[in-house]
């Protein structure tokens, strides 16, 4: 448990996610990393290009600081203490109920990005200088996926988790693993009564 508590904390040394764009006219793909706390570039000058071509269609400049990078990392610090107080006093049962509050968090975390994604790729300023149209006659969304790839105009973009991802979902699977050792263990210590 002391371990599953530890690992998301390498959220605050690896990228959660990247989402990167290919198209014909970028011969190197252009990218970026989302950080617990931050946006950084998968190459130099990679968002302020996108920034760029986002202001031609009507996109919101991707911003330096979000209000989620301060509650991110703030719930992260908070669940691996909880988890650590967890590990050393707690009953088996509580680390159930610190795999289900993670679950529970993570599953908020991407909900809040789909939401972020949608704002970011459907409210479009009307003032644009390009506008682009559904077959419907609808204003075109340009959201890019939330997990896998989709092609966008003449761009084909990807969304995959990262490292940081990983470590999060190691630490909430070791708190699991963690519960069933500790419930077995707990069988047996009863059993030898």
């Amino acid at each position: 448990m002391l371990l599953a508590a530890i690992l998301p904390l390498g959220l605050f040394l690896f990228p959660l996610w990247k989402i990167s764009l290919e198209a014909p006219q970028y011969p190197t793909p252009l990218g970026m990393y989302i950080h617990i706390n931050d946006f950084s570039d998968a190459n130099p000058h990679d968002i302020k290009n996108i920034n760029l071509m986002n202001h031609y269609v009507g996109m919101k400049y991707i911003p330096e600081a979000i209000p989620e990078f301060k509650i991110f990392p703030a719930g992260i610090l908070i669940t691996t203490v909880i988890g650590l107080i967890i590990g050393f006093k707690g009953n088996y049962k509580w680390f159930l109920y610190w795999f289900i509050l993670m679950i529970l968090l993570s599953a908020a975390g991407m909900y809040d990005f789909y939401l972020w994604e949608h704002d970011y790729g459907h409210n479009l300023d009307p003032k644009a200088i390009l506008k682009f149209t559904n077959a419907d006659g609808t204003q075109m969304g340009f959201q890019p996926p939330m997990f896998g790839s989709k092609d966008i105009l003449n761009f084909r973009a990807h969304s995959y988790p990262r490292l940081g991802a990983l470590f999060l979902a190691l630490g909430i699977g070791a708190s699991f693993i963690a519960y069933l050792v500790g419930k077995k263990n707990n069988k047996k210590a009863i059993a030898s009564l």
